[in-house]
């Protein structure tokens, strides 16, 4: 049972919450109401069943693509570490906690609920179609703090603070799928899989992607001039800058760019908001 536990954890990459606990917790921050300790627990465990989902689903969709790709040959479908079947029950065990926890939000959450999961649906498929694939992931990380604000104020009102935030989390992710596309240059170009790093090769790639970054920057620098104050939320913000671009010098190393620095990355953006917001 641990052994299967450990494959299911590494077939959603349960590690990658990591980027998506921080901008759950920083919308949920913005919002104009309460947040308790109930709802952001509500609102963590939706968040999770959320993820699952959408990395199950992008796992089943891509499994054929994922078997010819000898980066990504020995994940869990392709290898058969775990068959279709088991991948169909831990996504829906995602979608299930998701839906469990968005009724119990609000039935107003639950109501909006098939949104997400729409986006989770239709990204996987878009390299297929476009190159502009990337913005597809980043809409998906992006409609996290969009949900956690909503789930927080149940209304739409007082909405330019969250969108600037989401703005960011849509660019920043996009910036960053686009750095992680550059290892597949050559596979995907094999298999007319439409990416940037593809399409224009990495140089060009790789400025698309510090272009999405500058501007993501920008839309924090917004947020913090329209509606924050204090000393620690401008250091914060300083920091994120610093951090984007230390990604793009390390662009090379994509272990370091992608995961560790965006892991990073993210809980100084929650540190931004904090500090903005309890100014």
């Amino acid at each position: 049972m641990q052994d299967r536990l450990r494959t299911y954890s590494r077939f959603v990459k349960i590690e990658h919450t990591l980027f998506s606990f921080p901008m759950l917790i920083s919308g949920a921050l913005l919002a104009d109401g309460a947040l308790t300790w109930r709802l952001l627990l509500l609102i963590l465990v939706a968040g999770t069943g959320a993820r699952t989902a959408a990395l199950g689903l992008n796992r089943m969709l891509d499994r054929a693509i994922d078997a010819r790709n000898p980066r990504t040959a020995n994940r869990e479908l392709p290898s058969g570490q775990m068959t279709l079947v088991e991948a169909v029950a831990v996504t829906g065990a995602g979608i299930l906690v998701y839906l469990v926890a968005a009724f119990l939000i609000s039935p107003r959450c639950l109501e909006l609920s098939p949104i997400p999961l729409a986006v989770f649906l239709a990204y996987p498929l878009m390299k297929r179609f476009t190159i502009w694939a990337h913005l597809g992931v980043g809409a998906a990380l992006a409609m996290g703090p969009l949900g956690a604000w909503f789930a927080v104020q149940l209304n739409f009102s007082d909405y330019p603070r969250i969108v600037a935030l989401c703005l960011f989390t849509f660019l920043w992710v996009a910036g960053f799928d686009i750095i992680y596309a550059t290892l597949d240059v050559d596979f995907d170009r094999g298999e007319r899989l439409r990416s940037l790093p593809a399409r224009f090769g990495k140089r060009r790639a790789l400025a698309i992607s510090l272009a999405f970054h500058i501007v993501a920057f920008a839309l924090l620098c917004v947020l913090y001039w329209t509606a924050m104050t204090g000393p620690l939320a401008a250091l914060m913000l300083l920091a994120i800058g610093a951090l984007l671009g230390l990604e793009h010098r390390q662009a090379e190393n994509v272990e370091l760019a992608f995961f560790k620095v965006n892991a990073v990355l993210g809980f100084v953006v929650l540190g931004f908001v904090a500090a903005g917001v309890f100014a």
